[in-house]
């Protein structure tokens, strides 16, 4: 047993013939192995930036979420008797030139900007995505035909498009969504497109073939996973321009009519005031650009998290 014991602790021991002091050899360290989304989502938090666009965002979020209760009064609910009345204890952001509070049409505002941009932006990536992987996957004929239409839709200014859009549907906010959603159909699928062109070239794209996989379970388990990153990023940024282009073609009267308090269409209705009153423009125009710039900062984080070529 002894002679047992002593060769297991020879073993246990490093010699060193410079040294007579033998040293114990130290047990490999065992490397945790970090999903590259904890990676990401570890990277994300550390941006300040990202923190404060979350902020903004949540607040708009909860703001839309609490404007039944948050104020007395119903967001068409008019008072000509306080028209253009300025920021006070019973109305915090002034009334607009119909007797209507501010701060209620801003509230219920948050609802519709913050829906055009989950809808457009979700029309937008569903088909975008999929002419995307379609025309980078297969090329040939079918990447030309796509291309083109993509290089068609981008040959005009986004607004112009939207508004020619609108023109020919009639003013509406549904017919808004749609038209916002066309726009930016073709930048979603130019992304998409690019990305995937790069990655069916790559070896286990080539391997999976070799062995008889499918193209749709190849698009599906394959090339779809490994292109969220840019897409999600582009998602996120895409939610403040959606909100900014409702928010042109509400200004133009293009989007929701009256009396639905969109905040394009409260600056619209505001611009004959804006010296006498110009609570009535500043609140709206702020509101929108507080949203925007949120989703801008969270957009930013997310690309420097996802692009390794940004993480230190």
């Amino acid at each position: 047993m002894n002679t047992k014991n002593e060769k297991q602790q020879l073993e246990s021991v490093k010699v060193n013939p410079n040294n007579n002091n033998p040293e114990p050899i130290s047990e490999p360290e065992e490397i945790e192995a970090i999903s590259p989304w904890k990676d990401a989502f570890r990277q994300f938090r550390k941006s300040r930036l990202a923190i404060v666009g979350i902020i903004m965002i949540s607040f708009f979020v909860v703001l839309a979420i609490v404007a039944p209760w948050l104020s007395p009064y119903g967001f068409d609910e008019q008072n000509l008797a306080d028209r253009l009345a300025p920021p006070s204890s019973d109305y915090w952001l002034g009334a607009d030139h119909l007797g209507r509070d501010i701060l209620t049409r801003i509230a219920y505002g948050a609802r519709i900007s913050l829906m055009v941009g989950l809808v457009a932006v979700s029309g937008a990536l569903f088909f975008g995505t999929i002419l995307g992987v379609v025309s980078g996957y297969f090329g040939r004929w079918v990447d030309m035909l796509i291309s083109r239409i993509f290089d068609i839709l981008l040959a005009f200014p986004s607004i112009l498009l939207a508004i020619a859009i609108v023109a020919i549907l009639g003013p509406s906010l549904t017919n808004a969504l749609i038209a916002i959603a066309i726009i930016n159909i073709p930048i979603f699928g130019r992304l998409v497109r690019s990305k995937v062109i790069s990655l069916r070239e790559e070896e286990y794209i080539m391997a999976a073939k070799a062995q008889g996989m499918k193209n749709g379970r190849i698009l599906i388990h394959h090339i779809l996973p490994n292109s969220l990153a840019p897409i999600i990023v582009q998602a996120t940024l895409g939610f403040g321009t959606a909100i900014l282009e409702a928010a042109a073609l509400g200004f133009l009267g293009l989007g929701a009519q009256p009396p639905t308090p969109e905040w394009g269409k409260m600056l619209s209705d505001s611009r004959d005031f804006i010296q006498l009153a110009p609570w009535t423009l500043i609140f709206p125009g702020v509101s929108i650009m507080l949203v925007v710039l949120g989703f801008n900062l969270i957009g930013d984080g997310l690309r420097d998290a996802l692009d390794p070529k940004m993480k230190n």
